[in-house]
C-alpha cells in the first residue's frame, strides 16, 4: 500500500513539475517580435528577468516594471537594459 501512495506522489510531482518548468510565450507589439521568459525568472516588479527576443535571437536583461492583466494576455512592462528602451511585453496566458 505505501507503494502505491509513493508512485501516486512522484507522479503527481512529475505531472505538476513539468507544467512549472514551460517557458512563458509573448509578443511585443511595438517592436514586432515574440519573446520567452525562461522558467525560473521572478516577473514582479522591481526584479530582472532574462527574455528571449526571437526577433535577434538573443536574451535580454529586462528590469520589470509592472505586472497586469489586460484581456486573454498578461501585460509585463519594464526596461530592456540591452537596447535601452522601455517594452510591453503581451505574454500568455
Amino acid at each position: 500500500m505505501k507503494t502505491m501512495y509513493t508512485l501516486m506522489t512522484l507522479s503527481l510531482l512529475l505531472v505538476f513539475g513539468l507544467s512549472a518548468a514551460r517557458a512563458w510565450d509573448g509578443f511585443d507589439y511595438d517592436a514586432g517580435s515574440f519573446v520567452e521568459i525562461e522558467p525560473g525568472n521572478l516577473v514582479r516588479s522591481g526584479e530582472s528577468i532574462d527574455v528571449y527576443d526571437y526577433d535577434d535571437g538573443s536574451y535580454h536583461d529586462f528590469d520589470v516594471d509592472s505586472v497586469g492583466r489586460s484581456g486573454d494576455s498578461v501585460e509585463v512592462e519594464g526596461f530592456d537594459n540591452d537596447t535601452g528602451e522601455y517594452r510591453t511585453l503581451d505574454m500568455d496566458e
